[in-house]
């Protein structure tokens, strides 16, 4: 599967029942205006502060933690992320330029991403765009790492999108856990369906971009890695034969890019993304030629918050995945359509 995204990640999912506070009575909506203020405030924490910790992420009983840095100087950021379960992976991003290195297989990705929407190694940034489709309600207060939290609740206004459980640093803002939450019926719990949280974390740290930069600018530090560069450029669904001929509630297209993947036999092939936001979750559509060895079976499937669809359309395959129902991501694939360039 074709993914750009490193879910900024994690605790446990099995404490949505038991913390104090989380689970009350339906508040009222905030005003506009309180709302916007601190889905701001989130946003500003998250990509200009400087902090690093340890984040959990949960789904379908599986945990997995990642130890995490971000650092802005200036308007210079600096993000890094390293698992500490499974396969070892390291992710380091100064800006746009982004090293993924993987150093049980030796191999490096490097990559300059020009659509960062669908992807972050830290805590993601709530655009108050998301009022227009959500609710925003106060729950009450919370501890998480160590810390006091005010805990938020995005509540869709439809069913094409999934509620989202936020707990925010009461000092700063920084989102510390974010809880995706199914829909349930009137007067019944919601179900967690993945979790991620800091379950340990230092915010005001001093800025380290030295961590970040000895890997970006050292090339030996990548001998003996196979170095793949996937080649990115940003482009428009209508220059590319595309158009999604009956727009998705909500979603508006952030971005898209055409960009080249390694293919079986060691060729390469060329895929089309495209990102669509609604101000909280993004669904990622992606279109490339058809290859019989590759896409043999067509596929609807949900692991936790994130479905996946791929079928055949013509000559070409098409991939939607996002954190929203299937139904949402099947509205996506049946929208788009091929036109003569």
């Amino acid at each position: 599967m074709i993914l750009p995204a490193v879910r900024w990640v994690p605790l446990l999912a099995l404490m949505s029942c038991l913390l104090p506070g989380v689970v009350a009575a339906q508040s009222a909506a905030l005003p506009p205006a309180e709302a916007k203020a601190l889905l701001q405030r989130i946003r500003t924490a998250a990509s200009t502060g400087n902090y690093q910790g340890t984040m959990v992420f949960s789904v379908s009983g599986t945990f997995s933690s990642s130890r995490v840095g971000h650092y802005s100087v200036g308007d210079q950021t600096y993000e890094l992320l390293e698992a500490l379960d499974g396969r070892q992976q390291r992710i380091l991003r100064h800006n746009d330029a982004v090293h993924t290195l993987w150093p049980q297989a030796k191999v490096a990705v490097i990559e300059k991403r020009e659509t960062r929407g669908a992807w972050s190694t830290t805590p993601q940034e709530v655009d108050p765009q998301a009022l227009e489709h959500y609710e925003l309600r106060r729950e009450g207060e919370a501890r998480i790492a160590g810390r006091e939290a005010t805990v938020l609740l995005l509540e869709p206004r439809d069913t094409l999108r999934y509620a989202q459980r936020l707990w925010a640093d009461r000092a700063t803002g920084l989102m510390l856990r974010a809880d995706v939450v199914a829909q349930g019926a009137p007067g019944q719990e919601r179900g967690v369906l993945e979790s991620t949280a800091f379950s340990e974390i230092n915010i005001g740290v001093r800025p380290q971009p030295d961590i970040v930069m000895q890997v970006l600018r050292n090339p030996r530090g990548l001998e003996g890695y196979r170095v793949v560069r996937p080649q990115q450029q940003r482009t428009e669904l209508e220059a590319e034969g595309w158009a999604l001929a009956r727009p998705v509630a909500g979603f508006r297209l952030v971005g898209s890019v055409r960009r080249g993947m390694e293919a079986g036999g060691g060729g390469s092939a060329q895929v089309l993304q495209a990102v669509f936001s609604d101000g909280l979750t993004h669904v990622s559509l992606f279109a490339e030629p058809f290859q019989a060895d590759r896409h043999r079976s067509e596929l609807q499937a949900q692991q936790g918050a994130t479905a996946t669809v791929m079928l055949r359309r013509g000559e070409h395959w098409i991939t939607v995945v996002g954190d929203v129902p299937l139904a949402t991501l099947k509205l996506f694939a049946n929208a788009l359509e091929r036109r003569a360039r």
